[in-house]
């Protein structure tokens, strides 16, 4: 398999708490990852680990399919990163520290500069000095830096923290692009299931710092069974119609008002009328699918 990053193991303790266990991830090349997990699961600590700037108590790390140690340095040039809360000169402008990471990249094609302004939507202030943007603006400053080189693989840790819907869905889009267009290889983390549902080929899904689960989207999609959502005046009354006269005994009872049916075997409409010909009053009812959130939570559940 052709992996353009694997861990093999990797444990990192702080102060004799074990931050990440045996972490082993495999990141195919060319596809999205999402990497998952509660906050303080973590996920900053295994991508601090990937770029070398924090060190493993144990384990190993393979990029583009070398061991990673402070000898191959030089693989980091083909590498874009955000780690974290992003870090820039805060008395100069935007186009200007793009143009000092150029010189310390050794990158030195000033026309990608304005090309990676426009993909990340800063054209308009690019000549601002960064201590008057705002920190949705600074965000899409540092993907703009992790960017410039045209790098082959990706390592953005929560990219989308302190944007705006809309600021999300265009970056949203922007990794796509990359990733279908020039062949990214897009190592991502967030805690914002809807996102990574929305974006990844493959998930991981960390919690307390064990790798629970490697999944792809395509099998999650294949375990999200349809269900009826359906929300009433009493479902005490509407679960015992269900049970006692319509025969469906595979559904849940959430609360006092809502339930959730999985035998599918009579059509919405019809189940509606004949709930209502029982006395069941009926707020809405509706088919649903389930989503890589109630994917995430079955697996967190299962672990505790």
């Amino acid at each position: 398999m052709d992996y353009i990053i694997e861990t093999r193991n990797l444990v990192k303790s702080f102060k004799g708490k074990t931050v990440t266990d045996a972490v082993s991830i495999h990141v195919r090349r060319g596809e999205i990852y999402g990497f998952t997990g509660p906050n303080g699961a973590g996920k900053s600590t295994v991508m601090k680990m990937l770029l070398y700037l924090t060190l493993p108590d144990s384990g190993e790390i393979y990029i583009f399919g070398e061991k990673m140690s402070e000898r191959n340095y030089e693989s980091y040039k083909r590498i874009g990163s955000m780690i974290e809360s992003p870090c820039f000169y805060e008395k100069i402008t935007g186009r200007q520290n793009l143009e000092l990471h150029c010189g310390y990249m050794g990158y030195h094609n000033k026309e990608r500069i304005d090309e990676v302004l426009q993909m990340t939507g800063l054209q308009d202030c690019a000549d601002r000095h960064v201590s008057h943007y705002s920190m949705g603006m600074k965000q899409r400053l540092a993907i703009a830096r992790a960017i410039l080189a045209k790098p082959e693989l990706l390592i953005l840790d929560e990219p989308v923290n302190a944007l705006d819907p809309e600021g999300i869905r265009q970056m949203r889009t922007l990794f796509h692009r990359l990733n279908r267009e020039y062949g990214t290889t897009v190592f991502i983390s967030s805690h914002i299931l809807s996102e990574v549902e929305q974006i990844a080929d493959t998930v991981g899904i960390i919690q307390k710092g064990r790798l629970l689960q490697e999944i792809s989207m395509s099998d999650i999609c294949k375990c999200q069974a349809d269900y009826i959502k359906l929300e009433t005046e009493d479902s005490s009354r509407a679960g015992y119609l269900l049970e006692q006269v319509f025969g469906i005994t595979d559904f849940k009872v959430l609360s006092e008002t809502l339930l959730e049916i999985y035998d599918l075997h009579i059509p919405v409409p019809k189940l509606c009328g004949m709930l209502v010909q029982n006395g069941a009053g009926i707020i809405s009812i509706g088919k649903k699918q389930n989503s890589l959130e109630n994917y995430f939570f079955d697996v967190i559940e299962k672990e505790i």
